[in-house]
């Protein structure tokens, strides 16, 4: 399985934007996708997850700010994420789950300044 995020880039504050990451390879019917997040000086932390069926999982600090979202069909998961923050700066990594095994994308960097 291979995953391929984009939509990273540089913000204002205030500001959105929209990560999207697609899945190849031999992916199952179920499983979870999620973003997971690394700031600078800081250890990867979950940011949210879904599962095939659609619950949704979210970190506090984003609870209202950020949807994640998925398209079954595309094996793809977004994540959209407004009235972005300069402590929403990271590098933010898309993660597969299914059957016991885990699968990582490449990051793509979030940058939220003036």
């Amino acid at each position: 399985v291979q995953l391929q995020a984009s939509g990273g880039g540089l913000v204002q504050p205030g500001g959105s934007l929209r990560l999207s990451c697609a899945a190849s390879g031999s992916t199952f019917s179920l499983n979870i996708m999620g973003w997971y997040r690394r700031a600078p000086g800081k250890q990867r932390e979950l940011v949210a997850t879904i599962t095939t069926g659609g619950l949704t999982n979210y970190v506090d600090s984003v609870k209202g700010r950020f949807t994640v979202s998925r398209d079954n069909a595309k094996n793809t998961v977004y994540l959209q994420m407004n009235s972005l923050k300069p402590e929403d700066t990271a590098i933010y990594y898309c993660k597969l789950v299914q059957r016991a095994t885990e699968y990582w994308g490449e990051g793509t960097q979030v940058t939220v300044s003036s």
